[in-house]
Parts: C-alpha cells; sequence; structure tokens
C-alpha cells in the first residue's frame, strides 16, 4: 500500500553512510534486532512484520524526489550519485513469521555492506516493532476469548496510517476479522462491519431504520441496539425485524452491544432474543474492550459470540511501543560489543544462531544464543551471570533463525497472512500454559553457550582496558 523510498529513514543513517561510502567502508556487517523487555507483562511475544519487510527490501531505492530533497540538504555529490542506484543485496536471517520470541535473543540477522545494513535500520524498527507488538496483544486477547470470535473494529482510533498494519498483526495473533477494508483487500483478511449510531438516529423510527438495513443487507444484517434503550427499544425492535426475515427465508445474523454492563445486557439480551426463538442470533460486543474487560466478561458467563476490539488493540495499550534495538554484532572481520553501565544492555557479539530446547514437540522454557557454527551446546549460562542454566543432553535443539533473503532476493514464496497466523497458533500450542497465564507468567530463559559466553567476557575484559 505504501510506496516506502530511501527517505524514510531517521538522518543519522545518512549522514553514517556518507561517511562510510566517503571514505571507502564497505566491509560486510552484521546487526541484530532484538528487544530487551516483553510487552504488557507477558510470557512471550508473537513475531510479526517479516514478509512486509522482505518485500520492501526487494525494492528499497532512492527516487528523484528523494535524491533532490538530500541535494538540497547538502549531500555529497558522489554519495548522492551511489544513492541513485542503491538497492539492498544483503542477507536476512529471521525466525519465522509468527513465531513465539523472548528478550535479548536476535529475532533477525542483517549481514550486508554495512551501508546498506545501516540504511534499512530505521524501516526494519518501524515494522517489526510495532506489527510485534499488535500480535503479541492480539494473541493475549485471543488466549482469554477462548473460541469467541474477534474482530479489529480499531482503524478509526490508531495513529494515522498504522491502523493498516496493525489489522495485518491482530490476524497473525489470531483475530478473525477486521472492519478495514483497505488491509482486508490487500492481504484478503476477511472483513466485518455493521452500523453506526448515526445510522439509526437518522431515521424517526429506530425499528424503520433495522427495517432498511435488514431489506438491504438480509444475508449480513447485525443490528446496533443501544442507540435509545436496548433492553426496551433495541432488542426489541431486533426481534421484530429477525421475526420479519424469517418469513422471508432469511435471517437476523446477530445483535451488537456497544455500551453500559455488557455482562448483564447480554445475559439478558439472550434470554429474550431466545423466549424469541431466535436461539440463533448471536451477540456481538464492543466498546473499549482488551484481554482484561473480555476475561472478566467470561468468567462472568456473559453469553457472547463475537468482540469487537479496536483502541486498545492497534495502539498496544498500555505499553504503545516495544523496546527493540538494532545493534551491530560483527564488521571488518572482527566481533564487536557495546558496553553499558547497565549489564542487561551489553551486546551480544559475533554471528549467532539461536536454539530452541524441546522435548516431545514441547518448548522447555529455555532458547540458547551460540555461535554461528555451534552444532552442539555443552553447557548453557545466564547472560549477565555466571550460573549455569541448564544441562541437557537429552534435549533436542532446535535452529531458529533461517535464510530468508540472499542478494537482496526472498529465497522463498510469500506465505499467505493466514498460513502465518496458523503457524504462530501451532508455535503457541507448544509453550506450556505458564507463560501464556494472563497474570504473572512464568520467565521464559533466553541462555548463552558456553563458547559464546567466554569469547563476549573476552571482548569485555579487552574493551575495558
Amino acid at each position: 500500500m505504501f510506496d516506502f523510498t530511501g527517505s524514510y529513514t531517521d538522518q543519522y543513517q545518512l549522514t553514517m553512510a556518507q561517511v562510510y561510502f566517503l571514505k571507502g567502508h564497505t566491509n560486510t556487517a552484521v546487526f541484530d534486532y532484538f528487544f530487551r523487555k516483553l510487552p504488557f507483562n507477558s510470557g512471550y511475544a508473537v513475531f510479526a512484520g517479516l514478509s512486509d519487510l522482505l518485500d520492501i527490501l526487494e525494492n528499497y531505492h532512492f527516487n528523484d524526489r528523494d535524491l533532490h530533497f538530500l541535494q538540497d540538504k547538502g549531500m555529497h555529490p558522489e554519495f548522492l550519485n551511489y544513492l541513485k542506484n542503491f538497492r539492498f543485496k544483503g542477507t536476512v536471517y529471521a525466525h519465522m513469521e509468527g513465531d513465539i520470541v523472548f528478550p535479548t535473543s536476535p529475532i533477525v540477522t542483517i549481514e550486508a555492506n554495512i551501508i546498506e545494513a545501516q540504511l534499512i535500520e530505521t524501516i526494519l524498527l518501524n515494522l517489526l516493532n510495532f506489527q510485534t507488538l499488535i500480535a503479541t496483544k492480539a494473541s493475549r486477547i485471543r488466549h482469554v476469548s477462548g473460541d469467541c470470535k474477534l474482530v479489529d473494529f480499531g482503524l478509526r482510533r490508531a495513529q494515522g496510517p498504522g491502523g493498516y498494519y496493525a489489522s495485518r498483526a491482530a490476524i497473525v495473533g489470531g483475530f478473525d476479522a477486521t472492519s478495514n477494508v483497505c488491509a482486508g483487500r490487500d492481504y484478503n483478511i476477511p472483513i466485518s462491519g455493521t452500523m453506526a449510531h448515526s445510522f439509526i438516529q437518522s431515521y424517526d423510527s429506530e425499528l424503520d431504520a433495522f427495517r432498511d438495513f435488514a431489506e438491504i443487507w438480509p444475508d449480513n444484517c447485525t443490528l446496533l441496539v443501544d442507540t435509545y434503550s436496548t433492553l426496551e427499544s433495541g432488542v426489541p425492535n431486533a426481534i421484530c425485524i429477525g421475526k420479519e426475515m424469517e418469513q422471508r427465508g432469511h435471517r437476523l445474523q446477530a445483535i451488537r452491544l456497544d455500551s453500559g454492563d455488557l455482562a448483564e445486557l447480554a445475559k439478558k439480551s439472550r434470554q429474550m432474543l431466545n423466549d424469541a426463538g431466535l436461539h440463533y442470533v448471536q451477540i456481538v460486543a464492543s466498546n473499549q474492550l482488551d484481554e482484561e474487560r473480555i476475561q472478566t466478561l467470561r468468567e462472568q458467563k456473559a453469553p457472547i459470540d463475537i468482540f469487537g476490539v479496536g483502541t486498545n488493540l492497534v495502539i498496544g495499550a498500555p505499553d504503545a511501543a516495544l523496546d527493540g534495538v538494532y545493534k551491530l554484532a560483527f564488521a571488518n572481520e572482527k566481533p564487536r560489543l557495546k558496553l553499558s553501565e547497565s549489564t542487561t544492555k551489553i551486546t551480544l557479539p559475533y554471528k549467532k544462531q539461536v536454539f530452541r530446547l524441546v522435548q516431545q514437540e514441547r518448548f522447555l522454557g529455555m532458547d540458547v544464543v551460540g555461535l554461528i557454527d555451534e552444532t552442539h551446546l555443552d553447557r548453557v549460562y545466564a547472560p549477565f551471570e555466571m550460573e549455569q542454566l541448564i544441562s541437557h543432553d537429552h534435549y533436542q535443539f532446535e535452529p531458529l533463525l533461517h535464510k530468508m533473503m540472499e542478494h537482496g532476493k526472498r529465497l522463498m514464496p510469500a506465505k499467505s497472512l493466514q498460513e502465518i497466523a496458523q503457524y504462530s497458533k501451532a508455535r503457541l500450542s507448544q509453550l506450556p500454559e505458564g507463560y501464556k497465564r494472563h497474570n504473572k507468567p512464568e520467565t521464559y530463559q533466553v541462555g548463552l553457550s558456553d563458547h559464546l559466553k567466554i569469547k563476549r567476557n573476552e571482548l569485555i575484559k579487552k574493551y575495558k582496558k
């Protein structure tokens, strides 16, 4: 949908790149994308946005408008000539999109000419941080919603065009449909919508508004019943329309509750519909929903079939952002390290692989970051302590970073959004319930291989001298 060209970046990417170019620094570099803290006090995150990123990288370039703008800002003519023919020709290693991911462990690794690797940083962080945040929120909502249908209603409350990618990420995380027609078109997402209060208000009679809507949409009719009085007029009028539709050989699909005590109104509405013989009519609930409120409604046994979730989903409330970072790990044939007064911010050098400990198709609560050429892991250590975490000769190690792109081209066809969502669902089923708990989940561990731990400690001593 969006035309992402080279100007969709932060200025410092270009200022650094110009120095690299004019000084002849074009050696290969390795950068890792990871995040440091799980959002929403969750026990896991859902990786999303990779397919969009790969599409953009295949076509990433600077157009004439970009080049004229950068010329006006004082960029060097030789560098501008380089940008005129710029294409990303690097290699991308990553988790499969939809996988379950955890803090400090590399999720994507970029191996490319240092100029190329630097110039794509902003678009990578922009896409992956946001979509992973929203997919994780959606997954948490799905987990407490059971088999209820979930619809993304959030476009009008999203931060501008971010709503487009929020709708996609919501499907990765387990939602069923969206109100976002544009995202539905581009990503083949089922679209869903009912009516606004203004539609009913525009009529002199609520019943007439319902009747006209049912006439025009006989096979897809959901009636909003809380414009005036849910139980005194909305539901009785919906029942009247439902009976009329039956006589014409159609069925009222659902009623929607958008205000008030949703649990109590759903129970009373359900009883009224059942008493009228409309057992098949579903109940949709909306209005500031999130995982906490949906969990409460289900604990109250509210007979709600469909939840429309808007604001809290698409803005990633209450966290609003994922703290994903992009850090240099290797350049000019040497490992690179960033030191910090905070030990948790000391980066992991070298080109690496990530392994997941698995036993009988179940995740064992630990990923291990090792060197790229490691095939057997003898010991695993906590990243920032000397504690040995586990002895694991009898466990299976699943490598998680797969080569997704080489020489700037995808290595496999893009999967459909539905395939990504199914993969994510399958991976989440392998994660023990303790890590999926809504409140106070267990902590999934990320350890370092013995060899990586030793090599990193050597570098720390070297740079602290």
